[in-house]
């Protein structure tokens, strides 16, 4: 006597590849791969029109974010909160994509519970890649291969700090989320080698970068090589998260209280 499996345990059939190539085109459409083409783009309008050529020489600004301040400091925070939670759709998106998969529950990125020590690992590598990060930074600016990026110009308001620590962890989850877990996922479900994809997702990394010029996205690229061998050796996204939002809260709320006093900031 044979027994039927039950619905419970039956296992999902896999997507078949030409879907899931699919999916991963639509997230990337919507979200960074088309920030990326922008910020191709607006390098190449800027190295023509201020270098006369693409190559190295004067350094433009670069603003990366406007804030407005009005006079009802409640509806400029609620805008601020609801820019935070319209920055984390694109992350919601990519999961929700990879619950549909097989075994989906799990999510097969870490994100099943949280694992202390995995913060622990997430400061670790904020100081791995930021440290050195800020000498190539310094080392790029000397030498012309980076813009001159202004981080904020937030208002000075009395929750310009909170606002940009939770734009920091929005940024920092999103981009986890989407272009290292989803897409690193992704192209191996669909029979990219390891390297190939990380290889994929550091350059897409690095191409939405470009408005801080070419240090920008080299290091942006780097940054994306080291967070995708760690991804693809541990399948755990979280001290990624982590690592990122610290970097990026150091650096918003750093330029907000060293821009002005040191040279090169």
């Amino acid at each position: 006597m044979t027994s039927e499996a039950t619905p419970a345990t039956e296992q999902k059939p896999a997507p078949p590849r030409d879907r899931l190539g699919l999916e991963l085109l639509a997230v990337l459409t919507v979200t960074y791969a088309m920030s990326g083409l922008y910020a191709l783009l607006e390098f190449v309008r800027d190295q023509i029109t201020i270098n006369h050529g693409i190559g190295f020489g004067k350094v433009q600004t670069a603003p990366i974010k406007a804030a407005e301040k009005t006079q009802y400091q409640w509806l400029d925070i609620l805008k601020e909160l609801l820019d935070v939670l319209g920055g984390l759709a694109p992350a919601l998106l990519a999961v929700v994509l990879l619950l549909r998969s097989p075994g989906g529950r799990g999510l097969g990125i870490g994100l099943d519970r949280l694992r202390l020590r995995e913060v622990g690992q997430g400061l670790g590598f904020a100081a791995l890649i930021g440290v050195p990060g800020l000498a190539f930074v310094y080392v790029a600016r000397q030498v012309g291969a980076n813009a001159q990026i202004v981080v904020t110009n937030f208002p000075d308001v009395w929750y310009r700090v909170p606002a940009l620590v939770l734009e920091a962890i929005q940024q920092g989850t999103a981009e986890e989320v989407v272009v290292c877990a989803f897409v690193l996922t992704r192209l191996t479900q669909i029979g990219w080698t390891g390297s190939r994809a990380i290889a994929a997702s550091a350059v897409l990394r690095g191409s939405y970068h470009l408005y801080q010029g070419y240090g920008g996205f080299v290091g942006n690229a780097i940054m994306g090589v080291i967070f995708g061998w760690w991804f693809q050796r541990t399948r755990r996204v979280v001290p990624l998260v982590v690592a990122h939002s610290v970097i990026d809260a150091v650096s918003f709320v750093g330029y907000v209280y060293l821009h002005g006093h040191v040279g090169w900031i």
